[in-house]
């Protein structure tokens, strides 16, 4: 996990997945939100705390985090981060407005899993959001999945099911980097081929050249346009946005 977080801290603030994530997100909770921010936020499994950044301009926010590298690496800049387990949160019951969680759920175990998502339920007030983003859909499992410890990819139906069981109400689904998505198959399906999946590799995590990394950040921002009106049919990733009961 180290490795993963040391990868992430030197790509996620250039890397187009990274922006492209982090303004599909945004375009998403803007939908949710309708003009009432959130007075207290908190980002679950939050790494290196980077996504707090822009999680606090819309209210007070911080980020739990069981690992030693991300919390140094996040307190370095400045965020405001406790160490805890998602499994567990240090944070009082229904004291929370909006829970958000990316690319966290898909590396738990499935009780853990189960027990992160009730947890965020727990802290959320009646009504309070959650915005959570997943890898999507298992012919993408590669290399990089030995990195990231993935235990699971999600489809539409496979998240619902997850987030109504721990007592939330989809709101929006859609599937992102619909642009990326033929590019990320083809080089996931020669990683099974060739038997690349079993070594961890961080290549996905590292910026590309910076003609190739601009293209792809306007082809993603063109998406995002596109986000705004419609749910996107396919993806490498799958965004949703629920409401507690």
């Amino acid at each position: 996990m180290d490795a993963m977080l040391q990868a992430t801290a030197r790509a996620e603030n250039d890397h187009f997945w990274f922006k492209g994530l982090r303004r599909s997100a945004k375009i998403m909770l803007d939908a949710a939100l309708d003009g009432h921010p959130p007075a207290r936020i908190v980002d679950c499994g939050a790494g290196t705390g980077r996504n707090l950044d822009w999680l606090r301009e819309y209210g007070e926010a911080v980020g739990v985090e069981l690992s030693r590298s991300g919390l140094t690496v996040a307190r370095a800049h400045g965020r405001r981060m406790v160490q805890g387990t998602v499994a567990s949160l240090p944070i009082a019951t229904a004291s929370v407005d909006l829970v958000t969680s990316f690319d966290v759920l898909y590396c738990l175990p499935d009780d853990v899993e189960r027990a992160a998502l009730a947890e965020m339920a727990r802290i959320l007030r009646p009504g309070g959001l959650i915005l959570v983003n997943v890898a999507a859909l298992d012919v993408l499992r590669g290399a990089h999945s030995t990195l990231t410890m993935e235990v699971r990819r999600y489809t539409r139906t496979r998240l619902r099911e997850r987030l109504e069981t721990a007592g939330f109400r989809v709101e929006r689904m859609s599937y992102t980097n619909c642009v990326t998505f033929p590019i990320t198959l083809a080089v996931r399906t020669f990683d099974r081929w060739s038997g690349r999946v079993t070594q961890a590799s961080d290549a996905d995590l590292r910026v590309p050249a910076a003609q190739v990394n601009a293209v792809f950040n306007l082809a993603l921002a063109a998406e995002a346009r596109l986000l705004r009106a419609v749910n996107l049919p396919i993806g490498t990733s799958l965004l949703c946005i629920a409401r507690r009961n």
